[in-house]
């Protein structure tokens, strides 16, 4: 009996609705979507943000994803409650089919693991700069094997290991922010009222370089920077949606999830940033030789930054919330990761069990991290922001629009068709529109994407690709 538990415990329905049993009340959902985006790569995306367009211009923005983000994941998180499935396994039924969900599937696992090794890449460089150990084959090899060990450990026993662990990872993380906060602002010469309302930091070029000369312009450069995040975070509230008891749930969390991401992260990563960006240029120009201007431009041009400032700004205590943000976040990655990867190979025809995906997912991660692919992530972050929102958008559309219209229901077993083309198509469509064509026109490229779903989807799937009715189903309770 304990090892067919165990066994239960493992799978954690990675391929079947989650029983009623189960299901979860909205606290236990929000420690981890909460948790998944208190890190460092939301603290420098935060800081970012606000050094391009100010810090008023920046909470604007963030309030907005705040909204459109809350929406688009209670949507989706909504479906997996109703059908008790993961993102890519529901998608199987609304909006791509049994096969043609390995095209959702390659979207989200490519964007979670490329996550996944950006963020182990992190922690790496904070240990080594911590600990002032050399960048070895040798420190390489122990400390990623002993981050990977420990992420396919905690991530192996399913959704309430998860959850636990998030939980106190989480409270944890924002003590010791708390914590570092204070000792920057403290040692600041800025008054509380400045870090609160700061403007641009960029020199007039760079911004003209980056798009972001007027207001406008940076409002629409943070709405971008932030959205990309926001559709991700959608397809992981619905990994964890199916664990909600009621609809409201995963509501909440959703909504807590992207106030976390696009507000707190945005105002603590900024202003910690700008109270302590003096010191941490000193720190360059001092530990590195660097001019002011390329030590300005050095603790500004990745994540890294946000990492060195901490460590420099809180020693130990520093350290140890790069450990917990980082570590909590990454097991969350890894379980999405691997719920993807199970639904990838299902279509396949290869269904081993998820802990080989737990394992998977953490190979394919160091893959990256010695090859191009991880710069592909980086570079491509937009269109990966992009591709995500219309998975999600061709998601919600097929279920609020298209099943109530076609008066067909819920029943998975008898509404799963090989390939929906008309998903697949407005994937395409959403993509080359959005991205492409309309950009300089729309330059917020997810609101465009969403539009597109919800309008060519429903049209395509009620008139040129009809559903194939295999028997009856039951009524749609939306």
């Amino acid at each position: 009996m304990k090892e067919e538990s165990l066994s239960v415990k493992m799978e954690d329905h990675a391929l079947e609705p989650v029983p009623d049993k189960d299901r979860q009340g909205w606290l236990a959902l929000t420690w981890s979507t909460s948790g998944i985006v208190v890190s460092l790569v939301q603290l420098f995306f935060g800081a970012l943000v606000t050094f391009v367009a100010g810090i008023k211009i920046g909470l604007i923005a963030g309030v907005l994803v705040t909204v459109v983000g809350a929406l688009l994941g209670w949507a989706c998180g909504h479906v997996a409650y109703r059908s008790g499935l993961s993102s890519t396994v529901m998608s199987r039924y609304f909006g791509f089919g049994r096969r043609g969900s390995i095209v959702s599937s390659l979207i989200f696992a490519f964007m979670i693991i490329g996550f996944l090794a950006l963020e182990n890449a992190l922690l790496y460089k904070g240990f080594i700069f911590f600990f002032g150990i050399g960048d070895t084959i040798t420190a390489r090899i122990v400390i990623y094997g002993l981050m990977a060990l420990v992420w396919i450990l905690l991530t192996a026993y399913g959704f309430k290991l998860v959850a636990r662990v998030s939980s106190i990872a989480l409270i944890l993380s924002l003590v010791v922010l708390a914590y570092i906060m204070e000792v920057v602002v403290s040692s600041s010469p800025h008054s509380v009222a400045d870090l609160l309302s700061f403007g641009s930091q960029f020199p007039a070029d760079t911004l003209k370089a980056m798009g972001a000369e007027s207001d406008m312009q940076k409002f629409i450069f943070a709405v971008n920077v932030l959205l990309g995040s926001a559709g991700a975070l959608a397809l992981f509230d619905a990994d964890l949606g199916r664990y909600a008891r009621r609809s409201r749930d995963i509501g909440i969390a959703a909504l807590l999830g992207n106030l976390s991401m696009d507000v707190l992260m945005l105002v603590i990563g900024g202003a910690i940033m700008y109270a302590g960006i003096p010191a941490l240029v000193d720190f360059y120009m001092q530990t590195a030789g660097m001019t002011r201007e390329a030590a300005m431009h050095a603790s500004l041009q990745s994540p890294d930054s946000i990492t060195a400032a901490f460590l420099v700004f809180g020693g130990a205590m520093g350290a140890l919330l790069m450990v917990l943000a980082q570590g909590k976040t990454q097991v969350l990655n890894n379980y999405s990761a691997s719920l993807s990867l199970s639904n990838l190979f299902d279509a396949l025809n290869f269904r081993p069990g998820r802990l080989t995906f737990v394992i998977l997912a953490n190979i394919i991660g160091l893959l990256m991290l010695y090859g191009e692919i991880l710069a592909l992530v980086n570079s491509w972050i937009t269109i990966l922001g992009v591709l995500t929102t219309a998975f999600a958008g061709i998601v919600v559309a097929d279920f609020f629009i298209v099943r109530p219209l076609l008066k067909q229901g819920v029943e998975l077993e008898k509404s799963v068709e090989d390939v929906n083309w008309a998903g697949v198509i407005t994937l395409v469509i959403a993509v080359i529109v959005s991205h492409y064509v309309l950009a300089a026109l729309i330059p917020v490229e997810a609101i465009t994407t969403i539009v597109i779903c919800v309008v060519v989807y429903p049209a395509l799937r009620l008139t040129v690709f009809r559903p194939v009715r295999t028997g009856l189903v039951a009524p749609a309770v939306i």
